[in-house]
């Protein structure tokens, strides 16, 4: 009896985890996507895509039901815009909101995020950037390095937790410690195609690698049976 209760709560524990990214281009889509997956997977990301055809409001629904929900803005704006929309977005009753780890930008979405449940995620590296692409874009750190240094400066921002490569998340998890939330996208089952993703790493090495969280989209979501490739990838947690 011990052992199943056990393996129960290992289940519920990772299917917390899995965030499925509901990377598709209409509302209609979304739902079904939803209704697909209901039992499966219990907490979603809503991105740009979604976001601005109805994905908002689809995400204060999902709240209100006990849906966990992952809003991917990746906010980056003065001072005052953050905060300001950060206060709307902790009325939504969403889980996560993501912002790009400037120190600036951290310090007003801690302040304004203060008192709520809302966990704030600082955004490093982005998983389809590779070390040329960092020096097209005029940056003087390679993507490892940068990734350590937002860590750091989002821990001392008070930050809820860090999104990053789960290349990355095992460096990253000895800076910020065991109970900041360390979210990482990129990931791709064993035998899968990367897409436009050049950090990538597979579920189980992703969990033995420190994530607390795994964001996975059009493995689960362009998938012919989305449930059977969402229970497939937790399974794949499950063994790590």
């Amino acid at each position: 009896m011990q052992f199943a209760e056990a393996d129960t709560m290992r289940a519920k524990s990772m299917q917390e985890r899995l965030i499925v990214g509901l990377d598709v281009p209409t509302l209609k889509e979304a739902e079904k996507a939803v209704r697909e997956l209901e039992g499966a997977v219990s907490f979603y990301k809503i991105g740009y895509q979604l976001a601005f055809a109805g994905g908002l409001d689809f995400a204060r629904e999902l709240a209100s039901g006990g849906i966990k929900v992952f809003l991917d803005m990746k906010l980056l704006d003065i001072d005052n815009t953050v905060a300001k929309g950060v206060e709307n977005i902790v009325r939504m009753g969403v889980t996560m909101l993501t912002l790009h780890a400037y120190p600036k930008t951290m310090k007003a979405a801690v302040e304004a995020a203060k008192g709520s449940e809302l966990c704030l995620l600082g955004v490093t590296v982005l998983t389809s950037m590779d070390e040329q692409d960092m020096i097209d874009a005029g940056y003087e750190y390679d993507p490892h390095t940068l990734v350590l240094r937002r860590s750091e400066q989002a821990l001392h921002a008070g930050m809820g937790g860090i999104v990053c490569s789960a290349e990355e998340a095992e460096a990253v998890r000895r800076i910020v410690g065991p109970d900041m939330a360390v979210v990482t996208p990129g990931i791709r089952p064993a035998g899968s195609d990367h897409g436009d993703q050049k950090r990538v790493v597979t579920p189980a090495q992703a969990i033995r690698n420190g994530s607390s969280h795994l964001v996975v989209g059009r493995p689960v979501v362009a998938a012919p049976d989305r449930r059977a490739a969402a229970e497939a990838i937790l399974a794949e947690m499950r063994s790590a």
